[in-house]
């Protein structure tokens, strides 16, 4: 069986709203292991999309920690989780999250660069290459369709090899057949990488292409 890559344990998260006090996350507990394809599942408000941020720590928890190979991500200050996700995360966004002022190309190496890989731009090209875009290189965001950007997100988030993949809806932004033609690419990139990939979709049809779901209902873990 793989090691387990993440470790959830009793994650909560209430926020103030104008009524009092609002759970969204109660007492979540499970375990990721490493190479395996998780879908979370859900009704829209059930918590899926904060559960992501907590699981990379762009959002701190009420309650209870997330584990990445052993570290507590809420023990680490803000540049300490920012450093642990250039090293371990990848993501991707139905809203793509490219740079408008960066070509794919650049876009692609961004990541390399900021942890100081010598051979960015030859690893860049050879990314957007497998994901069918070496004539793009030099396109800015605002002349690639919305497919291209996603597969220059994909490209993005699979260049440095991450171990835990985020995926946050990632078709919900493209029109079916494009959406299966990009779902079809992060499932063969995850495969070729052996990264863990953690999928919200409200899609049923890629939810159950993944290895497990978890559901969530009402902040609660169900399923």
């Amino acid at each position: 069986m793989s090691e387990v890559l993440v470790e959830v344990d009793q994650l909560t998260k209430r926020v103030q709203d104008a009524t009092g006090e609002l759970t969204i996350l109660h007492a979540l507990s499970f375990q990721l292991r490493a190479h395996e394809s998780v879908a979370i599942v859900g009704a829209s408000g059930s918590g899926k999309s904060t559960l992501l941020a907590l699981l990379a720590g762009l959002d701190t928890p009420s309650g209870g920690t997330v584990r990445l190979r052993g570290q507590d991500l809420f023990s680490l200050d803000e540049d300490g989780r920012a450093a642990l996700r250039a090293r371990e995360l990848g993501f991707v966004f139905q809203s793509f999250q490219l740079l408008a002022h960066l070509t794919a190309l650049e876009n692609v190496m961004l990541p390399l660069e900021l942890r100081g890989v010598p051979d960015a731009a030859a690893q860049a090209k050879a990314m957007l290459a497998r994901v069918g875009l070496a004539e793009r290189l030099g396109h800015y965001p605002r002349v690639l369709s919305g497919g291209e950007q996603q597969r220059v997100a994909l490209a993005r988030a699979f260049v440095q090899r991450p171990a835990l993949l985020l995926a946050d809806e990632p078709t919900g932004s493209l029109d079916f057949a494009t959406g299966a033609a990009v779902m079809e690419l992060m499932f063969e990139l995850n495969r070729e990488a052996g990264t863990t990939l953690v999928l919200v979709t409200h899609d049923r049809e890629i939810a159950a292409r993944c290895e497990r779901q978890l559901r969530i209902e009402a902040g609660r873990l169900v399923a």
